[in-house]
C-alpha cells in the first residue's frame, strides 16, 4: 500500500493551539467520558423506573413500561438524537425552543439525554428479566413480613436482581461509551469527532483513527476489568456470575 505512515504525528503541534495532537485526541476522550457518564446515569435511573413498572401487576404501568420501551428501543439512536437536537425546538413555545437553541454546549446535553434515554430501554427490559428470574417465594415471603410494595423492592428484589443482571449491564455501559460516536452528527467533538479534525488537518487518517481505536480499547478494557471484579465481589451462589 502506497502510504507514508508518520507516528510522529502525535507529538506535531495541532493547528488549534491547544498543543499537540495527542492532546487533541485526548481532548476527545475526555468528553467521550463526560457523555458517557452522564448519559449512564439517565440511562440506571430511567431504566429502573421503568424496569420496575414492567413488573408491577398495574396494568397501566405495564403498559407505560411497554410503550416506553418500545419506542425508544425500536427507533435508530442517531434518528433520536436528530430529533432531540433539531426537531424538539421548532415544536415547543418559541421562548423555550429559542432557550434550547442558545443552549451553551447543546450538542453535549442533547447527546447525553439522548444516548441515556435510548440505552435506558434496554436497561428496563435488562431489569425486568432480573426480577421476573428471581423466585416468587421472595416477593411472597417479603409480603408477609409486612413490607410494602415499594419495600419489597427496595429491600429484597432490586439488590438481587442487579446483582444477576450485573454481567449484562457491563455490556450495556460499553454500547453507551461506543455510541458516543454517533454524536458527532449533531455537533458533539468527542474522541471520533477529533480523530476526524486531526484526519482533515494533518491528511493522516490511518494514524488517526488507529488512535482512536486504541484508546477506545484501552477505555473499555479498564471498564470491562473494573465489572468483573465487582461481578465477582457481589456474586451470589447459586445464579449468574455466582460461585
Amino acid at each position: 500500500m502506497n502510504y507514508n505512515w508518520n507516528w510522529h504525528i502525535f507529538l506535531e503541534p495541532n493547528p488549534m493551539g491547544t498543543g499537540t495532537y495527542l492532546d487533541l485526541l485526548l481532548s476527545g476522550l475526555v468528553v467521550t467520558l463526560k457523555t458517557s457518564l452522564l448519559a449512564w446515569i439517565i440511562a440506571l435511573i430511567s431504566g429502573c423506573v421503568i424496569g420496575v413498572m414492567r413488573t408491577l401487576p398495574s396494568r397501566t404501568a405495564s403498559w407505560i413500561g411497554f410503550g416506553y420501551v418500545e419506542f425508544f428501543r425500536n427507533m435508530p439512536l442517531l434518528v433520536q438524537l436528530f430529533l432531540w437536537f433539531f426537531v424538539l425546538p421548532e415544536l415547543l413555545p418559541k421562548s423555550a425552543g429559542l432557550w434550547l437553541k442558545q443552549l451553551p454546549n447543546a450538542p453535549f446535553w442533547t447527546a447525553a439525554i439522548g444516548i441515556g434515554f435510548f440505552m435506558s430501554a434496554r436497561v428496563a427490559v435488562q431489569l425486568q428479566a432480573g426480577i421476573s428470574s428471581l423466585p416468587r417465594g421472595q416477593k411472597q415471603a417479603a409480603t408477609a413480613l409486612g413490607l410494602t410494595t415499594m419495600q419489597t423492592y427496595r429491600y429484597v428484589l432490586l439488590p438481587m436482581a442487579f446483582r444477576i443482571i450485573l454481567p449484562p449491564l457491563t455490556s450495556e455501559f460499553l454500547n453507551t461509551i461506543k455510541n458516543t460516536a454517533v454524536a458527532i452528527t449533531i455537533g458533539l467533538v468527542e474522541l471520533t469527532g477529533e480523530a476526524r479534525s486531526m484526519q482533515e488537518f494533518s491528511f493522516q487518517v490511518f494514524e488517526a483513527f488507529t488512535a482512536a481505536t486504541v484508546l477506545y480499547l484501552i477505555v473499555n478494557f479498564i471498564v470491562a476489568t473494573a465489572m468483573r471484579f465487582l461481578e465477582r465481589y457481589v456474586a451470589i451462589p447459586g445464579y449468574i456470575a455466582g460461585k
